[in-house]
């Protein structure tokens, strides 16, 4: 069974309504990056940082799968199919996925200030202040911040490695460490990259589709189902 390796970014999740890392304003729903999503951040104002994914945890929970989510899934009737997102939503969980590697965290869990291991589902849609983790730590999201290593890095250079096919959909392919991933995938793999401006983004190794990831997901599944 060949291995199809599926890295997702921002723009998979933005047409189930989560907006993406941050618009043209260099904004982050209205905030500077640097002031909450850096772990000098949460040094400083602990409280605003958590307020911040309070907010978006439940943007998360109220959202849905989209089309895109849901025919990745429909590829594991055929292929071995292993999804590594950038995204901290759950959203390929929910629609069916069954192996999914976040590198920068899930924001339905929950992780100890001091020890990055232990972690937490978090129930509902807030981490409140005061609540602690078993050595006596304050709770904070399970999100890789900016300067913060990522820990899932080795297992997806592993999974790339592997790759018979690789997709990849809705991302700039701008952040590092992350973006490094496509210099990992063997010569010999059939790369697809889906994206409103993936001709402008990828090498002529890859066949591009430029399209959202609701169009471009589902017509590419359904043409590697036929094969």
């Amino acid at each position: 069974m060949k291995h199809v390796v599926v890295f997702t970014g921002a723009g998979i999740s933005a047409e189930s309504g989560l907006k993406t890392f941050r618009g043209s304003d260099g904004l982050w729903e209205g905030y500077r990056v640097a002031d909450v999503a850096t772990p000098e951040a949460w040094a400083s104002d602990p409280q605003r940082v958590q307020h911040f994914y309070n907010i978006r945890r439940k943007a998360v929970l109220e959202a849905q799968p989209n089309a895109a989510h849901t025919a990745l899934v429909q590829l594991e009737q055929r292929y071995k199919v292993t999804v590594i997102t950038q995204n901290i939503d759950d959203l390929h969980e929910r629609a069916g996925s069954g192996q999914v590697v976040h590198l920068h965290g899930l924001i339905t869990r929950s992780q100890s200030s001091i020890d990055p291991r232990l972690t937490y589902p978090v129930e509902g849609s807030e981490i409140p202040m005061g609540e602690y983790c078993e050595r006596g730590s304050q709770l904070r999201p399970h999100v890789v911040w900016f300067g913060e290593p990522v820990p899932a890095m080795e297992r997806a250079v592993r999974l790339c490695r592997d790759a018979d096919i690789f997709i990849v959909i809705g991302t700039s392919l701008q952040v590092y460490p992350a973006a490094g991933l496509l210099h990992e995938i063997p010569m010999e793999t059939a790369m697809y990259f889906i994206d409103p401006e993936a001709s402008q983004l990828a090498t002529g190794r890859i066949v591009c589709m430029n399209e959202r990831a609701t169009v471009g997901v589902p017509q590419l599944v359904g043409q590697l189902l036929a094969e």
